[in-house]
């Protein structure tokens, strides 16, 4: 077996809902992949760049990852045989940073946040420094390629072919890669099926003012173009605390969970099983694992010191009508808008 083929083919786990268990979702478990979900699109676009000739043999590989597409690029610079320098900052977790540096790639940390575009910005302007001054060098640019959107439609032919029957997908969104790619995929053989973004508090991609943002894996202070706002029937953003409580519900109760992300799409499609007819499918995309959280959403400490254990949610979102009202806690909008190019 290569190494490329242990990427795909993960599982789906079928997961009670997170209060009284009554109903339930199916989770499609990325953290089985080597690094994450983000093997799929760092593997597809380094592929497709060879194929174009856009990146030549032996030149390195330069992107800006807050981790999950570093442990991807790290995987296909290997395959490759690429050197590959990842642009990180100080909120990168140290286990993260360690795996990265195992796993060759050299990591490039920035110092402070932009003004306007945070981390994120600031992480974008040093690969463009980079890119300068390595000629022949490739960017992958996950947040407007379309080959990340692509390098999803693998992921939807196996959930397709797991469960059949899907009614709602339920995706964490922040490059907007993988809703966009698996919503299109699978409505070609589900016409019917609702697309439901998740996001953080304090990022900026449906149209909330930006604000220092503690989780990481979801969430933007930038906006990506890879984000179909089109696909989305409503959006639910997620606090930090919720998100560790429905990490931390879904480790005691079915053995697999994950960080951020996989805690804030538990929680949303948690509440579409109780609340939608009990005939709906919904499937839900977990893009990680728990193990590099040990320092943060599964470290008592780390929360204790970020205010995160304050118990169970509530059961019910916040709603609002419109996305430009600021919110602080799980709340929904069945108005999704581009921030940049009006409402859908």
């Amino acid at each position: 077996m290569d190494t490329a083929d242990l990427v795909g083919n993960t599982p789906v786990l079928w997961v009670p809902e997170l209060w009284s268990g009554e109903r339930g979702f199916w989770a499609k478990l990325e953290g089985r992949n080597p690094g994450g979900i983000k093997d799929r699109p760092a593997l597809h676009m380094i592929e497709q760049a060879r194929r174009r000739g856009e990146l030549a043999p032996g030149r390195p590989i330069i992107e800006s990852t807050s981790g999950t597409l570093g442990l991807g690029l790290a995987l296909a610079g290997i395959i490759h045989r690429h050197p590959v320098i990842l642009v990180g900052d100080p909120g990168m977790e140290p286990l993260m940073l360690r795996l990265l540096r195992s796993y060759g790639a050299t990591v490039d940390t920035v110092p402070d946040p932009h003004p306007a575009g945070g981390w994120q910005e600031a992480r974008r302007m040093r690969v463009r420094e980079l890119l300068a001054q390595h000629p022949g060098a490739y960017c992958p640019d996950q947040y407007a390629n379309p080959d990340n959107v692509a390098a999803y439609a693998g992921l939807a032919a196996e959930l397709a072919a797991q469960l059949g029957r899907i009614d709602v997908l339920v995706c964490s969104v922040g490059t907007g890669g993988h809703s966009a790619g698996v919503f299109r995929a699978l409505q070609k053989v589900r016409p019917g099926l609702r697309l439901v973004g998740v996001d953080t508090i304090g990022s900026t991609i449906f149209g909330q003012p930006a604000r220092s943002r503690l989780m990481r894996g979801l969430g933007s202070s930038i906006h990506p173009r890879n984000v179909d706002y089109d696909a989305f029937d409503e959006v639910h953003w997620v606090a930090p605390a919720e998100a560790v409580w429905a990490s931390r519900r879904l480790a005691a109760t079915r053995y697999a969970s994950g960080g951020w992300s996989v805690g804030a799409v538990a929680l949303v499609a948690s509440w579409l099983a109780r609340t939608e007819p009990a005939a709906t499918a919904i499937a839900a995309v977990f893009p990680d694992g728990p193990e590099r959280y040990a320092e943060t959403v599964f470290d008592d400490v780390y929360c204790a010191e970020h205010g995160l254990l304050g118990g169970k949610p509530e059961p019910e979102p916040d709603e609002i009508a419109h996305p430009t009202v600021e919110v602080e806690r799980w709340t929904r909008c069945t108005t999704v808008v581009d921030p940049i190019g009006g409402d859908r």
